[in-house]
């Protein structure tokens, strides 16, 4: 679920062999080829580079350009791919944890929204990786009757690799040491499974490995993203936490779980109003939230806020 690498093969530079080499990457996904030439090289003057008609600023379009190392000067050549003088290297994009708590709405992790993270994730090049608890979840519920089935018990480690096609890992196992952020979509499960804000209210408990989680990327300045109900669950662990969960009046049913905000205020939390399409980014804390299916509204809007959520969680990685 990385970003996706272009395939390159060395080719010396008619520019400044054979001092600098050139890389040349094709790609079905690339209109033009385009040559970077580095910063620092003082082989060629800036000046000559703009007659050539080079810019610091890489032209589109390529899927990963925010993944190109900077400090290069780039010029279009002939279709075929990308090429780049010194053998300069892709950067790598963030990498980032997306914790699950299953698979669907109503006891486990909104499905939509675990899918638009990953979307916006993948086109922002960041190297995905996910985990869920490995423990039976709270209770099943039928989705089509919308009750739960009192003979039915499911685990949230294997639910959650549905979404995650197999490739999920135990959240016990997850280190804030070999991830750039982490990301926490919504659903019940968020207030079922890695907490028990859904029975307890404001005297709710997080789980201990959510909770380790949660401290170890604060205590380490790196960003934390949360949408939908999943907030409560920084509110709860980090103190004096800003978050959102949208609006603080219900409007007639647009903000049906409006009563969330003021359970987060109780804690010693702030809470920010803020519309379904936007995020909220506190600053000090580093953590970022938007209000996903907190509100009724078209999938569309949700998954413009997500994205907003996302951007500025990658953002704060600085990669």
């Amino acid at each position: 679920m990385g970003s996706k690498s272009v395939e390159v093969s060395r080719q010396p530079c008619l520019l400044c062999t054979p001092i600098c080499t050139m890389r040349r990457g094709g790609g079905e996904s690339t209109e033009d080829d385009v040559f970077a030439h580095p910063d620092e090289c003082g082989l060629i003057p800036k000046l000559l580079l703009q007659l050539l008609g080079a810019s610091p600023t890489p032209p589109p379009p390529y899927p990963h350009s925010s993944n190109i190392k900077s400090g290069l000067w780039w010029r279009r050549l002939p279709p075929g791919g990308w090429a780049a003088l010194h053998g300069s290297e892709l950067w790598p994009g963030p990498r980032v944890a997306l914790e699950l708590s299953g698979c669907g709405v109503y006891d486990r992790t909104e499905i939509h929204e675990a899918s638009v993270v990953l979307v916006h994730q993948s086109r922002g090049g960041a190297e995905v990786q996910i985990f869920a608890p490995d423990f039976p979840q709270m209770h099943v519920v039928d989705h089509v009757k919308g009750q739960p089935s009192e003979s039915k018990s499911r685990n949230v480690l294997a639910e959650s690799a549905r979404t995650a096609r197999g490739k999920i890992t135990s959240l016990a196992q997850l280190s804030a040491s070999n991830h750039d952020a982490a990301i926490f979509p919504g659903g019940f499960g968020a207030a079922k499974n890695l907490s028990t804000f859904a029975v307890d209210g404001k005297d709710y408990k997080v789980d201990k490995d959510v909770e380790q989680v949660l401290k170890e990327f604060h205590a380490a300045r790196k960003p934390i993203g949360l949408c939908c109900i999943a907030p409560v669950l920084a509110a709860k662990v980090l103190r004096g936490v800003e978050v959102t969960v949208g609006h603080e009046q219900e409007e007639g049913g647009k903000w049906p779980y409006a009563g969330t905000a003021e359970a987060i205020k109780a804690l010693g939390a702030k809470h920010c109003v803020k519309g379904v399409t936007e995020a909220h980014v506190d600053q000090k804390n580093r953590v970022v939230t938007t209000p996903a299916f907190m509100c009724e509204t078209a999938l569309h809007h949700i998954h413009d806020g997500i994205g907003a959520m996302v951007k500025k969680v990658l953002e704060l990685t600085g990669k």
